[in-house]
């Protein structure tokens, strides 16, 4: 391992990216209590003083620490070049966030030249964090965490997420039923929740069909560190493009990404 990823810049990473959720969080739990009045983006998306504060917060700490690296913000979007690229989602689940529901969280990976290598996942709402680096394994809340052994379908659990595009095709949602006739339960999670579960061996299986990488980078590398497998709905590795996840135990992956690959055909392979 070079230098630029040693354990030990690694560790360091880890421990500047979990500070500067935990900040985010204060001041995010601060708004969550108080109320705060709520923008519409161009994409009609909500968003917050506290989306745009905590995300203030997590750049300067960031920066501070790393001063050359860029960072790609949900808010604030591009800044800096280079290698090292953080990506910072600061409030994932700004709907929930406005409307009192605590599913929401805050996001923070970094990517070196296209692969993510850390992940922070903080619940402030929850008061639970999950983290993980490349090669150190998956955290939460200091305990180490796996994802379960299941390995058929029959005895699985899948949660489902955002699914407005995976509906609107025909052959994604007959696919998508097939599955769902197969496992032993369907859940419908969402946001950080159903990842933090899965690598914890709660449940086995998730899909979504739409979705930001910046929801999804820190927790690929925590479910990835668990064990799991990480990919979108394709089977195609997860890049700045990504806008699926099918995510599961090994065994199980493999099974329904045959099963889902070329989803918004209408045929089977």
């Amino acid at each position: 391992m070079s230098d630029l990823l040693s354990d030990a810049f690694l560790q360091h990473a880890l421990q500047v990216a979990r500070d500067a959720a935990r900040r985010a969080g204060e001041l995010i739990n601060h708004y969550y209590g108080a109320g705060v009045d709520v923008v519409l983006k161009a994409d009609a998306s909500p968003v917050t003083r506290a989306d745009i504060e905590s995300e203030q917060v997590i750049r300067e700490t960031l920066l501070t620490a790393f001063p050359t690296h860029a960072i790609y913000g949900e808010e604030h979007g591009f800044s800096g070049e280079g290698d090292f690229l953080w990506l910072v989602d600061p409030i994932d689940g700004t709907k929930s966030f406005v409307r009192r529901y605590p599913m929401f969280s805050t996001q923070i990976a970094l990517m070196h030249r296209g692969e993510l290598v850390l992940g922070v996942s903080y619940a402030s709402a929850f008061g639970e964090m999950a983290w993980a680096v490349r090669g150190g394994g998956a955290w939460l809340d200091g305990n180490p965490i796996r994802v379960a052994a299941i390995d058929q379908l029959a005895q699985a659990t899948l949660s489902t997420g955002n699914l407005k595009s995976l509906a609107a095709s025909a052959g994604g949602w007959q696919r998508l039923a097939e599955l769902v006739q197969q496992v032993s339960r369907i859940r419908g999670y969402g946001d950080f929740f159903h990842y933090h579960l899965l690598a914890r061996g709660a449940l086995d299986l998730v899909i979504e069909s739409d979705v930001n990488i910046l929801d999804i980078a820190a927790l690929a590398v925590i479910v990835r560190e668990a064990g799991g497998v990480f990919t979108d709905l394709d089977g195609a590795p997860l890049n700045l493009q990504t806008r699926s996840v099918l995510a599961g135990t090994p065994t199980l992956h493999a099974q329904v990404q045959n099963l889902m690959r070329h989803w918004r055909e209408g045929t089977h392979d």
